[in-house]
């Protein structure tokens, strides 16, 4: 007995040592980190009173709510806007990748009213990604001076990487969809503007799950975009993209998030539409016309319109332009219709 006793008083300290050193090795939280694509909550979306008129008759017929779901381990916030009709069959999807970074062309939930509602009317399932780091989460948003520090909580958890890691928060809203009520993740479409087109292109590279994409005033190749915005460098990528101070991991960065370098990558089952403003000065529209050659070269289903004297948003052609984006979503996302041959043929 008293051998036993000395052994149990011996093997103590040592269990005691193995547990404290398991929770360093382990730490809190990461054992029970929900997957990807897990709403954490989901709260409808009620406009400020001073919200305009307009934005309110947008969200006629039509839902929108403000969600939390998982990406990495991180909370990141959406918008998700569908229509008000509970009883409605199962629905075609939209994924809308936002442009910009940081609080800069933010989804709020006026912004979610014009840019989610009108294609969630037509009955569509449509969200939004704020990107990790940033939404209104009651927190500040990123500073005026874009200080960006690691581990600060400015609007979200983590932080963007414009084209990095975020990546993951796009690609996490699929299984997310996948707990919304009449969304049909097989019918998928995926939408991006500006900023948002090169997160489209991103995507399209890690999976086929997108039955068709468009990218409107997209960036597609960031060494292009140095040479003819430099504040995009100074104010934007050395601030967000990590790594960006030295040479070797700025070239590769700049390699990673320029679509027209590796056309070849992309989902080849998925047709793209490119539209772009000639008079746009955010995003030169020489990087569609080069996108489009790239795409040509490798037999790629796309379609390519360049609107004549448009500007960034394509404000001066925004009918013509909702048009064919309902048209291109309705034909190979909402009802499947395969893209015709790509051989050169006819008469």
């Amino acid at each position: 007995m008293g051998n036993n006793l000395a052994r149990k008083n011996f093997m103590t300290p040592i269990l005691a040592f193995l547990l404290a050193l398991v929770c360093i090795l382990v730490p809190q939280g990461v054992i029970a980190q929900p997957e990807d694509g897990t709403i954490l909550s989901r709260d409808p979306v009620l406009l400020a009173d001073d919200a305009p008129d307009a934005a309110r008759s947008a969200l006629d017929g039509v839902i929108l709510e403000r969600v939390v779901y998982s990406s990495d381990g991180l909370e990141v916030e959406a918008f998700l806007a569908r229509p008000s009709d509970g009883e409605s069959e199962n629905l075609p999807c939209v994924i809308f990748n936002r442009g910009g970074n940081r609080d800069f062309g933010a989804i709020t939930p006026v912004r979610a009213a014009y840019l989610l509602a009108r294609i969630a009317k037509r009955g569509y399932v449509v969200v939004a990604s704020n990107y990790r780091g940033n939404g209104v989460f009651g927190a500040a948003k990123y500073p005026g001076e874009h200080e960006c520090s690691e581990g600060d909580r400015i609007g979200g958890v983590g932080r963007e990487e414009f084209g990095g890691a975020d990546v993951h928060d796009v690609l996490a809203l699929i299984p997310m969809l996948s707990h919304v009520d009449h969304a049909d993740t097989s019918r998928i479409g995926l939408f991006g503007w500006s900023r948002g087109g090169m997160m489209t292109y991103l995507a399209l590279k890690s999976t086929n799950r997108f039955k068709a994409a468009i990218v409107g005033a997209g960036l597609a190749d960031l060494a292009q975009s140095i040479a003819e915005r430099p504040g995009m460098e100074e104010h934007v990528y050395s601030e967000l993209i990590p790594g960006w101070s030295d040479p070797a991991t700025q070239a590769t960065a700049i390699e990673a998030r320029s679509a027209v370098r590796w056309v070849d990558e992309l989902s080849a089952t998925t047709p793209i539409l490119i539209l772009h403003g000639t008079a746009d000065w955010r995003v030169s529209p020489k990087q569609a016309l080069a996108m489009a050659q790239t795409l040509q070269a490798a037999r790629h289903p796309y379609r390519l319109i360049m609107f004549e004297g448009g500007d960034h948003g394509l404000s001066e052609h925004r009918e013509e332009v909702s048009r064919v984006i309902d048209d291109w979503l309705d034909h190979y996302v909402r009802d499947g219709k395969t893209w015709p041959s790509l051989e050169p043929h006819g008469n």
